[in-house]
């Protein structure tokens, strides 16, 4: 058991307060053999202590009492590369929502994200490979964002399967590399049902089907929330003062069926443990759109940012994975635990060569 070293102190405000060294070499750029194979620091809030554990170990830790919460989102082949219609230049599109219902994944008109914007004027035909389908840019916005439309041309039924034939899954920008046939099984959770995600829940990777049936046999309650990973959740803090930052937005869903669990978990003593940032987003903005009472299933925008001296109502553990430095995530991890706790451990983690961000190990935190 390792426990917290002394850390200067910072302005809890502050971004440099949520910095840290990581090696390039521990950045996780593709996943183990065996999806369940990672580390796990086992972290306590209780005694401001940790011990290094394996992901099956959970198991162990999780009480028949307990609910886990696990995000059931679906990561889109939404990257999409082509080239203007007279032109031979590459370019690229990241769909990122429908315009009009967040949850009709087969709609035609698409925000986005769109590279190089300059030379894509509203009007312009983007052709694609191995179709003929083509994008129409409709509108072009600030930030590289823009709104094209999709013409089916190519006999594609849908924009789900025109996806599936031209697109690619926008794996993170910290892989370095564009996505490979092996991130089509592995960057997505075993249990994705929920079309819409641009990024995966990573904590809910390690999860195997044996895994969650060793987990119900113990009569640990496992139940769903569907929350949207937006491109967003790599943008970074640009503002000195973290409480000047203006989250993204992102779809999410609570079904009855979960409020309901999470009542039941609470009355009984057991313990809500989300898997991921993403399940705790979901649970934490719910309860506060619902003025810190949870009864009714929900959905819509959450743009909750949790930081130091924002309050956990629902979450009594989580599972997550390791977070970039001066991200939004490091600053969450750090309201639940606290900062100095947090850059501790990951200073052990980076000692210990454990692997990071979203191919890599996991913490738990309870």
């Amino acid at each position: 058991m390792i426990t917290l070293s002394t850390t200067e102190t910072l302005n809890l405000f502050s971004l440099e307060a949520y910095d840290y060294h990581l090696p390039e070499q521990l950045i996780a750029k593709y996943p183990l053999p065996q999806r369940s194979a990672s580390k796990m620091m086992h972290i306590s809030r209780e005694t401001q202590t940790w011990e290094h554990k394996h992901f099956t170990d959970l198991v162990a830790w999780l009480q028949p009492e307990d609910l886990l919460v696990i995000n059931n989102t679906k990561v889109l082949p939404a990257r999409i590369f082509g080239n203007r219609r007279g032109y031979k230049g590459k370019v690229e599109v990241l769909l990122l929502h429908p315009t009009g219902d967040e949850a009709d994944t087969e709609a035609l008109t698409w925000n986005c994200l769109l590279k190089p914007i300059k030379k894509l004027k509203e009007g312009t035909l983007i052709e694609l490979p191995n179709t003929t389908s083509v994008l129409e840019v409709m509108a072009r916005q600030g930030l590289g964002h823009g709104v094209v439309k999709a013409h089916l041309l190519g006999g594609e039924a849908s924009m789900n399967e025109l996806m599936e034939k031209v697109g690619e899954l926008p794996i993170p920008p910290y892989f370095a590399r564009r996505a490979e046939a092996i991130d089509k099984e592995r960057y997505q959770t075993v249990y994705n049902k929920v079309e819409g995600s641009q990024a995966a829940p990573t904590a809910g990777l390690h999860f195997t089907p044996e895994v969650l049936e060793a987990i119900r046999a113990k009569g640990v309650t496992i139940s769903e929330v569907t929350l949207s990973v937006g491109a967003g959740t790599f943008r970074p803090v640009q503002v000195d003062d973290i409480r000047q930052h203006a989250m993204h937005a992102e779809w999410y869903t609570l079904p009855q069926e979960t409020v309901d669990a999470i009542i039941a978990t609470k009355a009984n003593g057991g313990r809500v443990v989300a898997v991921g940032t993403t399940s705790v987003k979901t649970l934490e903005t719910a309860i506060r759109k619902q003025a810190g009472t949870l009864t009714q299933a929900d959905t819509g925008w959450s743009e909750l940012f949790i930081y130091p001296g924002i309050e956990f109502q629902v979450v009594d553990a989580m599972l997550t994975n390791f977070h970039l430095p001066k991200s939004t995530l490091m600053m969450l991890v750090s309201a639940f635990a606290n900062r100095e706790l947090m850059l501790s451990a990951y200073e052990d983690a980076v000692a210990q060569a454990y692997r990071f961000y979203s191919y890599g190990d996991c913490m738990l935190i309870a």
